[in-house]
């Protein structure tokens, strides 16, 4: 996480960009907010997009459910590389359940390992997001099933946003 948000603060500084809208999906969430935290000057707005909205010391597997996180580590120890691929089964029914068989099989077969720190390695903030002087909006897209009800991303992740003045 901290090598993503260093490479998008780098890149900002590099090109001089400012009044700049960072937009986050999923994981995403933890990257913009945390390139806000160290930059807030140069950003006109976060958009999460059905996204997690840490809190300082907060990881990805503190917003998940208990089954995702004992069934992300259950593949890591198997793997015994540090990396979760979701059996297809899993994948196609919380991700991909909209596209035809023939096309989700396509989109597998294109994934990459997904590193298990990502979810447990816990962001470093100075500001929490509902302090932080930064214009914030949630887009809560309703057919997005990759988390249970009762861990549903809206309302529950976007209320970490505050109030912006």
């Amino acid at each position: 996480m901290t090598e993503a948000i260093h490479s998008i603060v780098d890149y900002l500084v590099e090109n001089d960009l400012k009044d700049i809208v960072l937009v986050g999906h999923s994981y995403g969430g933890m990257i913009i907010i945390g390139v806000a935290d160290r930059m807030p000057g140069r950003i006109r707005r976060l958009v999460y997009w059905n996204a997690f909205v840490p809190n300082n010391g907060e990881s990805v597997n503190d917003m998940l459910p208990p089954e995702y996180i004992a069934l992300f580590r259950a593949i890591a120890a198997q793997r015994g590389d540090g990396s979760v691929v979701l059996p297809f089964s899993v994948w196609r029914e919380a991700f991909i359940n909209d596209a035809d068989l023939e096309t989700a099989k396509r989109a597998y077969e294109l994934l990459n390992p997904h590193p298990l720190r990502t979810l447990t390695d816990m962001i470093q903030l100075r500001t929490n997001p509902s302090e932080l002087n930064v214009a914030k909006s949630y887009v809560n897209c309703t057919d997005d099933i990759s988390l249970q009800y009762h861990y549903s991303w809206h309302p529950r992740l976007s209320r970490k946003l505050g109030l912006f003045a």
